[in-house]
Parts: structure tokens; C-alpha cells; sequence
């Protein structure tokens, strides 16, 4: 039997964006110690109830990546919206709350936040500001933006620092297909306007990363009873719109769907033979749109897509029963703290209210909680999990009897973000 610290196989690296590899960025030394003290604490926790007597409490931690849903608010009524039914309620952060929060968290090992939906984090009145604080904090600050307020990204840019990104929700090639998607609220709000900011932006940090992301639709997808505009054909004319306004890459990934019981699921709702269609088709603008973009360009293909047009997608619904993940990111809404965003807003995975971790004790006992209660295998059968393979991972780092070394396996990326 392999180490658990041996590398993934070929094969199944090759399934995975490497922005995914979770299990290679928790071998950081800057993160590895964090993993240490969980996986030591899950093994004593284990060895305890196995004797009948009391788990010990759970280490000092806090979670080393969070997504943190500044505002519910958002100015789109996209049809795709996989957060459509939390959007727009009158429950709100109060700032200083948050950043104490937050600052708790960096005291406890938090390294990264990502600024993204709910809602669209650039409408928080205090967007530019916080983005400073985070970084004044060292963290680590990405944002996913529907780009409506590109004056705001403009505004924040300075503050960001390498290995930072910002990344746009823009799911079309052309001004028709992008407002029959996500119906903005101003008329004057189009993909050509909001792309004009970029180059503006790039020329005030050229270090900052700049992606166009593109969830791909096709007909006979839909959102409760709303049918989804289908983009297939807008890849190609969306790359190299991306190409030529600035941005660093494009990433395509499929449609997700919110089941009944609130999970983040991928449902091709196709026969074998029409998913075969869709997917040659994909396939062929993937190919088309990696030869119409300027060199240096990327045009990535997520993990989602990935094992969607490999037949595999289904194998990453299999997941251990405890979700490791769970501690170690999280996700930080003003509905509340959550396990996880596939389940984001979803009482059965909340973990506290928004300001749980202004009071680490009861943040950590909340987690340690949700780790024993939240059965994954069950919770997360329909889920094709980003994290599938870093959590059998882990779990087989638990489950092992040798003790796991202090120094760090694998080398530093600085890239914190899970």
C-alpha cells in the first residue's frame, strides 16, 4: 500500500486543474503544521471514543481558507444563479464585527479569504476598504465578481498582492447572450462595458490576475422552473474577447444545479447519447478556443469539466464519511458560518451565526460538532466534490499508524487558497 503521502497517480492528477490540488497545497510548510495538529487531534479523538472515554478538545485552529459572502445583494437576476434563493435578504454584516472576526481567525492560522457570492462583494459599501484590511492583515485576497462595479475593482487594485486574483462571472461571448443570462439592473451594464476595465485595472497592478470565468449552459438545464440560455457556442468568441481586453485567462466549467436538500450538485439531466453531443461539443470549442487567443493566454478547463467530459463525475460523489475539509475551510455568509459552499445557507451544514468566530471556543467546539454529525457519504452523495480526493486523503492520513513528520513534504507555492 502506498504512503499517504505518496503523490496521486498520473491519471488522476491529470482529472484535476491544478488550482484544485488541495492535498499538494496543504503540504506547504507554511500550511502543513495546521494539518499536523488536525490530523493528530482526529486520531486522539478517534482512539478516545474507542475507549469510551472523552474526546479531547480540538486544537487551537481556525480554518486556513474561508469564502467569506460580504453582502446578499446583487444587481443580477441571472437565471444559472445556483444562490438564487438567498439573495437580497436584509440580514447584514456589521463591519467591525467582521473584522474582528476575521482578525481572530489570522491570530488561529487563517491565510486566505475569498471575497465572493450570495451576493456580489463589490456592492458591500465598505469593499475597497476591507480588501485593505484583509491584506494589512497578510491574508492572502481573491474576489469573484459579476464585474458590474469595475470602478470598485479599479479602486482596490493597489491593495492586492502577488498571487492574488480577481476573477469576473461573465458566462458569454457576446452583449445579447451576457443580459439574457444575468438580466443586470442597469442597461448601460455589458460585457463590453465592464471588460473596458480591465486594461485600467492591469495598468495600476499588472501582477494582479484577471479571469473571465464561463459557466457553460446547454438546453434542457434548468433553475426550478426557469430554463437556462444555452452558451455552448459563445466559448470561442469569449476567449478571445478575454484575450483581447486584458485578462489573464478564461476558465470554462459545466452548470451546477441546487437539489431539493440544498446541495450544489452536477445533473446533466441527458440521455447517454445526448450527453455525448453536448459534451463533442464542448470539446470542439475548447479546441477552437485555444487557437484564437494571444500567446501567454490560458484557456483552462475546471475540474468540474474535466470529469464531466471524461465519464468520471460520478466518482467524485463517493466521499469519506467525516468531511476533513470542513475545518479547515469554510464559509463565512451573513446567513451565517457554514461547512462547505456546496451547501452554502443550508441549516443542516451551519455551523453558527455570521459571528461565530469572534468567539474562537465556541467556533471550534461548533466544528468539532458538525465534523462527528455531518456525514458526508450520505450528505454529499449527489455532490461531485472539488475536495473528494483531498478528504480520502486525509482520511487515510488519520487512519494510519505512523506518526506524520513535522517538516512539511512538500514545497512552498504560497498559494493558500482552498
Amino acid at each position: 500500500m502506498p504512503s499517504p503521502l505518496s503523490e496521486p497517480q498520473p491519471a488522476a492528477r491529470a482529472s484535476v486543474e491544478r488550482v484544485h490540488d488541495f492535498a499538494q497545497k496543504l503540504q506547504q510548510p507554511s500550511l502543513w503544521p495546521k494539518v499536523v495538529d488536525y490530523v493528530r487531534w482526529q486520531r486522539a479523538a478517534r482512539a478516545a471514543k474507542a475507549n469510551g472515554q472523552p474526546a479531547p478538545d480540538l486544537p487551537d485552529l481556525a480554518p486556513l481558507s474561508i469564502n467569506l459572502d460580504l453582502t446578499t445583494a446583487c444587481n443580477y437576476k441571472c437565471d444559472h444563479c445556483i444562490d438564487w434563493d438567498i439573495l437580497n435578504s436584509k440580514v447584514k454584516h456589521e463591519d467591525q464585527e467582521l473584522r474582528d472576526s476575521i482578525s481572530r481567525m489570522a491570530e488561529r492560522g487563517l491565510r486566505s479569504v475569498i471575497l465572493i457570492g450570495g451576493g456580489e462583494p463589490t456592492l458591500y459599501p465598505g469593499f475597497v476598504a476591507f480588501v485593505q484590511f484583509l491584506k494589512q492583515l497578510g491574508l492572502a485576497v481573491a474576489v469573484v465578481s459579476n464585474g458590474s462595479r469595475g470602478d470598485r475593482l479599479l479602486q482596490a487594485a493597489p491593495f492586492f498582492g502577488e498571487g492574488d486574483w480577481v476573477r469576473l462571472s461573465l458566462d458569454a461571448g457576446s452583449n445579447d447572450v451576457f443580459r439574457r443570462m444575468h438580466h443586470p439592473s442597469s442597461p448601460s451594464t455589458t460585457l463590453d462595458e465592464i471588460c473596458s476595465w480591465m486594461p485600467k485595472i492591469k495598468a495600476v497592478n499588472p501582477a494582479l490576475q484577471l479571469g473571465f470565468s464561463f459557466v457553460i449552459t446547454w438546453l434542457g438545464g434548468s433553475r426550478g422552473e426557469v430554463k437556462i440560455v444555452e452558451n455552448i457556442h459563445e466559448m470561442v468568441m469569449a476567449a478571445k474577447r478575454a484575450s483581447d481586453a486584458s485578462f489573464d485567462y478564461i476558465s470554462f466549467k459545466p452548470f451546477l444545479e441546487r437539489q431539493a436538500d440544498g446541495a450544489e450538485v452536477m445533473d446533466p439531466a441527458k440521455s447517454a447519447a445526448e450527453l455525448r453531443a453536448v459534451i463533442a461539443r464542448i470539446q470542439q470549442n475548447l479546441s477552437e478556443a485555444r487557437a484564437n487567443v494571444r500567446p501567454g493566454f490560458r484557456v483552462l478547463a475546471s475540474t468540474n469539466l474535466r470529469v464531466l467530459m471524461n465519464g468520471t463525475w460520478r466518482d467524485y460523489t463517493h466521499q469519506p464519511r467525516v468531511c476533513h475539509m470542513q475545518m479547515l475551510r469554510q464559509v463565512v455568509t451573513p446567513l451565517g458560518t457554514f461547512n462547505c459552499p456546496a451547501h452554502r445557507g443550508v441549516q443542516k451544514a451551519m455551523l453558527g451565526g455570521k459571528e461565530l468566530w469572534s468567539v474562537p471556543p465556541a467556533a471550534q467546539h461548533a466544528t468539532a460538532k458538525l465534523l462527528g454529525d455531518f456525514d458526508a457519504q450520505h450528505e454529499c452523495r449527489e455532490v461531485t466534490c472539488l475536495y473528494h480526493a483531498t478528504n480520502h486523503w486525509l482520511e487515510e492520513l488519520v487512519q494510519a499508524d505512523a506518526p506524520l513528520p513535522d517538516a512539511a513534504p512538500g514545497t512552498e507555492q504560497r498559494d493558500w487558497f482552498l
